[in-house]
């Protein structure tokens, strides 16, 4: 690769350079991410680190503080990246981002759409699955949030990112405005309520694209799917959610390790059919009362005709 391609990977190789983020771990895994500036000093509990030591050397090595700790010096990647980046909104973090990317097929190239960007953990990955030759317009309803996106995106990538548009504003009201009908490859939506986007997001698909959302809770997952469901033409929607736990190995004691990320949100993905055409309805009845007197969200149009008539006493 060429080092302006590497630029767009958001890799970097070779000696750290002045403006560079480097990420400094200490013996009890205390991080610290310092902008690299000639003549600047860093100061911990462990004393202080002059910049100077680390500019021109190779990532990879331990540096001494002036009381005597010992810290371990890499340029940050990206996972540990987005979890350390300034936030205005929650991030998506690192096992949910890699679900996407993997989940939704995102690809070199890819014309992506993403509401809303948040403080732009997920644009990273977004545009780094993407390429330069790729595009990726991200809408977000909030001004400061997209300043906050803006800045870490700019961080990450060591500049303006030729693939990326950030628009600020209602994905409903602007996409159309962005991107024309029928052109866009993959959606993400990592917002309050992505079901009220699905009709415009059924617009601006490619037959065959995917819709991913990303819903914190029960009741939001259950009324996107339920949402996809009932526009008829996607396929039928698949949610999940994804646990990671480390494990402890130690000699003999190899147990789970006591904390674990857990519950971050869910992910649904769904595929676009063709304009007019209808996805096959699910062959499985629902459970008794899953679509009783006590449900108001949308119902696919086999459960609206199993319905019983109503009668009267």
């Amino acid at each position: 690769m060429t080092e302006r391609e590497d630029a767009w990977s958001g890799v970097s190789r070779g000696p750290l350079k002045v403006g560079e983020w480097v990420r400094m771990v200490d013996g009890k895994g205390r991080r610290h991410n310092i902008c690299l500036e000639a003549g600047k000093s860093f100061h911990t509990n462990r004393g202080g680190i002059e910049h100077d030591e680390l500019i021109g050397r190779e990532e990879g090595f331990t540096v001494t503080s002036t009381s005597g700790g010992e810290y371990l010096v890499f340029r940050p990647l990206l996972n540990e990246f987005v979890v350390s980046m300034p936030r205005g909104a929650a991030v998506v973090y690192p096992k949910d981002a890699a679900q996407i990317v993997a989940m939704a097929d995102i690809f070199p190239g890819a014309r992506v759409v993403e509401a809303g960007v948040g403080s732009g953990a997920l644009t990273c990955s977004l545009l780094r699955a993407v390429g330069p030759t790729g595009r990726v317009s991200s809408f977000e309803r909030r001004e400061e949030f997209a300043d906050v996106a803006r800045k870490n995106v700019t961080q990450f990538f060591g500049g303006d990112h030729p693939a990326w548009e950030l628009t600020v504003g209602d994905l409903v009201e602007e996409l159309a405005g962005v991107e024309a009908s029928g052109t866009v490859d993959r959606v993400v939506l990592d917002m309050l309520a992505p079901w009220e986007c699905i009709d415009a997001v059924a617009e601006a698909l490619v037959p065959g694209g995917v819709v991913v959302a990303y819903v914190a809770t029960t009741t939001q997952l259950g009324k996107v799917v339920e949402t996809l469901r009932a526009h008829g033409e996607f396929t039928e929607p698949q949610p999940w959610e994804t646990l990671v736990r480390e494990w402890h190995v130690e000699g003999l004691a190899i147990r789970p390790s006591h904390k674990m990320n857990g519950h971050t949100g869910f992910l649904v993905t769904a595929r676009r059919m063709a304009p007019g055409n209808l996805a096959p309805r699910k062959k499985r009845r629902p459970a008794p009362g899953a679509y009783g007197e006590d449900y108001s969200g949308p119902r696919p149009a086999d459960v609206l005709e199993e319905q019983p008539e109503a009668t009267s006493d």
